[in-house]
């Protein structure tokens, strides 16, 4: 593998990305509206009577350590259970969001805007073409869901600070969560684009059919607040391996996707 054409190659992409305002405005705006969403949620959740609302998070109540909300003040029971196990999964779909954005354009929407014969014909093997597309997916995505992440606990740490007497977050799982199983996540969606979108002929077929990565994060999200499942640090970090695990299987399938001879038949 040649470092210097991976970079060159994830670079390119990049550039690519900074010129079209239909693949970066969506990296902008989603991750701003979820945080928002999520914010706004912590504090109301916060700020409304909570005795009604307990009753109906009992079964997660029930998953929970017994030391885990010991401490806790009733009225900050629910934003505390929200912004420690179930927002943190769920601002794993930002990363999810932005790295199929990113490589269905890279490869799909390349093929589609016709620019991709000049890269195939490069001096640069099928190996860093295909870690180039991976680098200039798989960066922007971890970088702009940890800002995420980072974002909504200032805030959750700002809101509930007089509650609990100090930072709420991070905490174990917080942090299993966003920094083994939320890449683990973004890896293994990333291996699922790039395989999709190396056989899709647009990239609005490629999108459609990638989109399921994300299903499994929204049902281990209503899994957890329907008392089903709690994703603590060992949960999180049994499925992170498995999903790191997928994730290289998925970029194997992807490396024989997108061979040239692949990608020259299916542009002629």
């Amino acid at each position: 593998m040649n470092r210097r054409a991976v970079a060159a190659i994830a670079r390119r992409d990049l550039l690519l990305v900074r010129r079209s305002p239909g693949v970066l405005v969506p990296m902008i705006i989603v991750p701003a509206v979820l945080v928002l969403a999520m914010s706004v949620v912590t504090i109301v959740s916060y700020r409304l009577p909570q005795t009604s609302d307990i009753e109906k998070l009992r079964g997660m109540l029930d998953l929970l350590p017994s030391a885990a909300l010991g401490a806790v003040p009733e009225e900050a029971r629910i934003p505390v259970i929200f912004a420690t196990y179930l927002v943190p999964p769920l601002l794993v779909l930002v990363s999810l969001i932005v790295a199929s954005v990113l490589a269905t354009d890279a490869i799909a929407g390349e093929r589609e805007r016709g620019t991709i014969e000049g890269l195939l014909l490069a001096p640069v093997s099928d190996l860093d073409i295909l870690f180039g597309k991976l680098l200039s997916s798989l960066l922007p995505a971890l970088t702009i869901g940890l800002l995420a992440q980072l974002a909504y606990a200032v805030v959750a740490d700002a809101v509930l600070w007089d509650a609990i007497g100090g930072p709420l977050l991070p905490t174990g799982p917080w942090l299993v969560t966003v920094l083994w199983f939320g890449p683990a996540c973004t890896a293994a969606a990333l291996g699922l684009n790039i395989v999709v979108s190396a056989r899709a002929a647009t990239v609005q077929s490629a999108t459609q059919i990638a989109g399921v990565a994300v299903l499994p994060v929204l049902a281990l999200t209503i899994g957890q607040a329907a008392g089903v499942v709690l994703l603590n640090t060992w949960l999180a970090l049994g499925l992170g391996l498995a999903l790191w695990l997928l994730a290289f299987v998925l970029v194997r399938a992807g490396a024989r996707a997108l061979r040239r001879e692949k990608q020259v038949a299916a542009l002629a």
